[in-house]
């Protein structure tokens, strides 16, 4: 079973993020040759406050 973890920083509407959960399936499973019911992907929302980019927090 592939498992495909995507983080991000929060903020992104639940509409978008199943619209993203859909297309990771797809294109992992056509690419792969797998069958999509069993490629698992779970969205973790970073806070901006607790994430950095360059040495600075990008919230």
């Amino acid at each position: 079973m592939p498992f495909i973890q995507i983080n991000q920083l929060d903020g992104m509407d639940p509409e978008s993020k199943s619209r993203v959960i859909e297309a990771v399936t797809a294109a992992y499973a056509e690419a792969a040759g797998k069958d999509p019911a069993k490629v698992w992907v779970l969205v973790n929302d970073m806070p901006h406050d607790s994430f950095g980019i360059g040495g600075r927090v990008v919230g």
